[in-house]
C-alpha cells in the first residue's frame, strides 16, 4: 500500500505566477493557487502536477556546468513527429534554447524556462 497519494515537483522563481502561466501553455493545464502550500500550482491534461513557489533571493542554476554533470531538469514529452512545433511553442511563451543539438541526437533539445531552469523537449 502506497503511503503517498501524489507528487508535485516545485521549482522556485522570483515570480511564481509568470512561470506557472509558461508552463500551462506548454503543458495545456490549468493555473491555480493554493493557499495552504502558497505557490501556484498547474495540473497538466496527462495529469503531471508542477508547483511554482515564490523565492525573492531566487537565483537561476548555471548551464552549461563545467564538469557535464546532470542537473535537476524537466523532462517534456512530445508525441512522435511534433517536436518542432513543441519548440515554437517553447519559444513563443519565453524559452530560451540552450542546446536545440543536444549531442546530435535529433530527438531531445535543452531550453531554459523564463525563471532559467533547464528542461528538455524529447519525442517519445
Amino acid at each position: 500500500m502506497a503511503t503517498v497519494a501524489s507528487a508535485v515537483l516545485v521549482l522556485d522563481s522570483g515570480e511564481p505566477e509568470q512561470l506557472a502561466l509558461f508552463y500551462s501553455a506548454l503543458l495545456g493545464g490549468e493555473v491555480e493557487y493554493n493557499p495552504k502550500a502558497d505557490r501556484f500550482e498547474v495540473t497538466a491534461a496527462s495529469g503531471a502536477r508542477l508547483g511554482f513557489r515564490r523565492d525573492t533571493g531566487f537565483a537561476p542554476p548555471s548551464w552549461p556546468r563545467p564538469d557535464d554533470s546532470q542537473q535537476t531538469h524537466l523532462e517534456l514529452l512530445v508525441p512522435d513527429g511534433d517536436l518542432d512545433a513543441a519548440e515554437r511553442a517553447a519559444v513563443t511563451h519565453g524559452a530560451r534554447p540552450v542546446d536545440t543539438q543536444h549531442g546530435g541526437n535529433p530527438d531531445l533539445r535543452l531550453y531554459c524556462d523564463p525563471a532559467g531552469h533547464t528542461f528538455t523537449l524529447r519525442a517519445g
